[in-house]
């Protein structure tokens, strides 16, 4: 850990409550989407199976982020420290979404209120893997609510231990790898076996964030609902975080099921096929509309509960 991460994390978290995605400009995300883009066909037509093409993809577009990311770092401490400073926090500041994932979840109830059960489902289209034309009102709360959760991990926690851990190389790393599984990393024919790895690889990375999240989370619902919600939080986490298809998505949302005492995951559609996940928060009752704004208090109170922890353990290591 480097002391100037302890400025770097927060600026960064300041940067993106305060401007959030930064849509207009250029933005080194996107820049991975359009490079995994690009290089999927090129991999695909190599004379190997799919699984070990879809793995060389990966094995390339990672490390080239890395190594990318760290040229970058080190060329511009070369200039001046003050411009590496500026550098690295804006690269964390791009590796972050807890503003525009609060704005995204928010759309979903503000669309209940302009147009219904159907402008909602557009609205929570926009945010989720599942098919969204046939959810019910109660489907449609519930999708919104668990994508806070899972994205409270991909958002938030991980890139921010690995921006903590190795700085702007390590967090756009983390950043590509979830981008890699946000792309090719389906169960469907197309990317079973094409994109193995890279939702093998993104299941790894967030292994432990998703487990160091449960108490982060606990304690936000503790300042937020009290100690007797933020005990159940967690107990409701450590209970039922593993009864869902991702060996990682069911701490997050077992952890916002106990907080917010409703029932959540359960069976959903992705690609015409009916995925037969269990619910999650099995003795809470169901999830009504004012949970989505609770969700999203929870998830942002973790963010500065989560930044600030770095923060003080980067500083005291440090010293």
């Amino acid at each position: 850990m480097e002391l100037h991460l302890s400025y770097s994390i927060p600026v960064a978290f300041i940067l993106d409550m305060v401007l959030g995605d930064p849509c207009r400009l250029p933005h080194p995300v996107r820049w991975m989407g359009k490079a995994i883009m690009r290089m999927e066909p090129v991999f695909r037509r190599l004379p190997f199976p799919l699984v070990i093409s879809g793995t060389l993809l990966t094995g390339f577009m990672v490390p080239a982020v890395w190594m990318l990311t760290f040229l970058l770092v080190h060329a511009s401490g070369m200039v001046h420290p003050a411009i590496r400073f500026i550098v690295e926090t804006l690269c964390i500041y791009y590796c972050i979404s807890p503003s525009s994932l609060r704005s995204a979840t928010m759309d979903v109830r503000n669309a209940f209120a302009s147009g219904g059960l159907t402008e909602a489902r557009e609205a929570v289209s926009r945010i989720v893997g599942r098919e969204t034309g046939n959810l019910t009102e109660q489907g449609v709360i519930r999708a919104s609510v668990e994508t806070a959760a899972e994205n409270l991990v991909d958002g938030v926690i991980s890139p921010l231990l690995y921006a903590a851990i190795g700085g702007a190389p390590l967090a756009m790393t983390y950043r590509m790898i979830n981008t890699l599984d946000s792309m090719v990393g389906y169960k469907n024919d197309t990317y079973i076996l094409f994109g193995k790895a890279s939702a093998r690889l993104d299941d790894v990375a967030n292994f432990i964030p998703a487990r160091l999240c449960v108490p982060v989370i606990a304690l936000a619902v503790s300042l937020l609902a009290g100690i007797r919600a933020g005990k159940r939080s967690f107990q409701t986490a450590i209970r039922e975080g593993a009864h869902h298809a991702s060996p990682n998505s069911g701490y997050p949302e077992a952890a916002f099921a106990g907080a917010l005492a409703v029932r959540l995951n359960g069976p959903a559609v992705y690609h015409g096929q009916t995925v037969r996940k269990p619910y999650i928060g099995v003795s809470f009752g169901d999830i009504t509309l004012n949970d989505i704004p609770r969700a999203c208090d929870i998830m942002i109170c973790a963010a500065f509960l989560w930044t600030a922890l770095l923060t003080v353990t980067i500083a005291i290591g440090c010293l």
